[in-house]
């Protein structure tokens, strides 16, 4: 106990102060959250728009006015903002993460601060070496002028200075250049990054005699007509991101505070590629990288917008995913499928104009939209036996839907299908299959189908029993020579004649003919389990046309040899025909067989 009480009597250590290496932030900013050195002055025009709005919290007919002037090696900005007092300087620089937001008396203008004074003056060390700030309060008008002085080292001073160094409140940054970053300083640099930070700011910004803001936006701008609108935002996009849009579409969610435009590209681009959208913060430019605004299947859209909800990373060059972005995102992504909805009910010009473009984005949206879908179903183009076809269209012309789930299945089957008069959707393209598959939920009644060799061969006509009794040995041969690499023969009859043999297989013959050649290649122990892995799946089948007269001719041949090899070549060119990728054994068995072909030739003409 007395142990106890001893050790519980010991005075407890003083607290001590954190100490900041300047230098060591600086290039952390400048390395590592900032990802250029143009934010500097991003955060100089927060830092005086947030001024100004303090000022008119409390002052409404307050002027608002930002002047940036550029001088050799160094930039001086000014502000009619709220200003600092002596003690202001000590609470808001010389703190450093305390916001100027919490200052007493600002509380009610929280929401239209941008970000925090002295965090952003001390990201200007990012190309300045010294920064001086003079201001004048304008809630305390007796309180004298304040000077605050720093270099990059972590050194500043603070003194009081006479009436007539700044007689209207406000407050002037001054910043001097460091070794190797004056051309950020220079004019013409300072001129076009205050606009693309701050065109749409609320507040007259100039950089000396020119205008930096570009008010009302593009978007809110009264028009003439539809059409000149149209043109209008066609002009702002070329401008902003190089293209002429297709289209433009209204992005107004009042109860988010978000009002833009969404251009839609004129040219196609991959599903994958991440879009970068253009987001402003209260009017100051956010990123122009933003990639989680919108759905992942509004990839064919480019946005520029302004908000007041949306949540930015530390660094404010990002948005933060949170519950309020995720509910932007939906609402963003209801708008354009408004939009979409509505071509299709009143404007099919513009709408078969876009999909020309874009039906990819639409069918990634519709497989996962019921009613997309069914708005979309007589619009979204298919690649099918019948020509480029709406689903709509094709249903009402085939009983029977059928389909194949690669462009390879498609091309094997498509031209003797079609000779069949069974119609045939190519499902092989991205998100066609599953499309074609959700067809019965929005259409009811109708019957899809995945078609298979076995649907292929059931459509051939038969041949006469007598016929195929008499080419049985010609039958037989060829199924002797096709065995060992897994094929079976049929002799059917089908258009068109050019036609001579058909190759079909399905994806599980496939698989087993992967696994065996795998089982092959295999040393004992993994070819024992491979073989193990045997089963009774479908073989591929190679269906000769009974009604070519290649076929013909071929089937009267007297040679066993020359049979092989003739039948070693319809092989060959069958699967050719197909598209389907050669093994290493089918690649042997062309060049077999082409030379086959050519002994055979050449000796004939000995003989003659």
């Amino acid at each position: 106990m007395d142990s106890q009480t001893s050790q519980s009597s010991q005075p407890s250590p003083s607290p001590r102060t954190f100490q900041v290496d300047l230098r060591g932030l600086v290039d952390l900013l400048s390395h590592h959250l900032y990802s250029s050195p143009k934010v500097y002055l991003r955060e100089l025009l927060q830092n005086a728009v947030d001024a100004i709005t303090a000022r008119r919290a409390v002052e409404p007919d307050a002027p608002a006015l930002v002047r940036l002037f550029a001088e050799p090696g160094a930039l001086r900005v000014e502000d009619s903002g709220v200003g600092l007092t002596e003690a202001d300087v000590h609470d808001l620089l010389a703190t450093i993460g305390r916001s100027s937001k919490r200052a007493e008396g600002l509380q009610e203008a929280r929401s239209d601060f941008l970000g925090q004074f002295g965090i952003g003056l001390l990201a200007c060390f990012v190309v300045a070496e010294r920064i001086r700030v003079v201001s004048r309060s304008a809630r305390t008008p007796d309180a004298a002028p304040v000077e605050w002085t720093a270099a990059d080292d972590g050194s500043y001073t603070v003194r009081t200075l006479p009436d007539d160094a700044r007689p209207e409140p406000g407050t002037t940054v001054h910043l001097v250049a460091r070794a190797g970053a004056a051309e950020w300083l220079a004019e013409e640099r300072v001129l076009a990054l205050a606009r693309d930070f701050g065109s749409l700011l609320p507040y007259d910004v100039r950089v000396g005699e020119e205008a930096v803001t570009d008010l009302p936006t593009p978007w809110d701008r009264p028009y003439p007509s539809p059409a000149a609108r149209r043109v209008a935002l066609g002009r702002h996009c070329h401008d902003l991101f190089g293209f002429t849009p297709l289209d433009a579409i209204e992005l107004d969610v009042p109860l988010a505070g978000i009002r833009g435009v969404a251009y839609v590209l004129p040219s196609a681009v991959s599903p994958a590629q991440r879009a970068g959208h253009r987001v402003h913060l209260k009017g100051m430019l956010l990123t122009e990288r933003a990639e989680q605004l919108l759905p992942d299947w509004a990839f064919f859209v480019r946005c520029v917008l302004d908000t007041d909800s949306l949540r930015p990373t530390a660094s404010r060059e990002a948005l933060y995913e949170d519950e309020t972005l995720a509910a932007v995102r939906e609402a963003l992504g209801e708008r354009i499928r408004s939009w979409l909805t509505g071509l299709a009910a009143g404007d099919p010009e513009r709408l078969a104009a876009f999909l020309a473009v874009h039906h990819l984005g639409v069918k990634s949206l519709a497989r996962h939209d019921r009613e997309m879908l069914r708005t979309m179903l007589p619009w979204l183009p298919f690649e099918t036996t019948d020509g480029r076809l709406s689903l709509e269209e094709f249903a009402r012309r085939h009983p029977v839907v059928h389909f194949t789930r690669t462009v390879e299945e498609y091309r094997q089957v498509a031209p003797i299908a079609s000779a069949q008069g069974v119609g045939v959707i190519n499902g092989g393209y991205t998100y066609d299959s599953e499309l074609v598959e959700a067809l019965p939920s929005v259409r009811p009644g109708t019957v899809v189908a995945e078609l298979d060799a076995d649907t292929v061969t059931a459509h051939l006509d038969a041949v006469d029993p007598a016929v195929e009794l008499a080419l049985a040995g010609f039958l037989a041969a060829a199924r002797a020579k096709l065995d060992p690499l897994g094929c079976d023969v049929v002799l059917r009859a089908f258009h068109p004649l050019s036609v001579p043999a058909l190759h079909l297989d399905d994806r599980a013959a496939r698989h087993e003919q992967a696994r065996a050649q795998a089982e092959e290649e295999a040393d004992d122990l993994w070819a024992g389990i491979l073989g193990s892995l045997r089963g009774e799946a479908p073989r591929a089948r190679l269906v000769l046309n009974h009604l070519s007269p290649l076929i013909r001719r071929i089937g009267s041949l007297g040679e066993p040899e020359l049979i092989g090899t003739a039948v070693e070549s319809l092989y060959g060119q069958a699967l050719l025909m197909a598209q389907r990728p050669l093994r290493p054994a089918d690649s042997a068995l062309l060049n077999r067989a082409f030379i086959g072909l050519l002994e055979w030739a050449t000796n004939g003409e000995g003989d003659r």
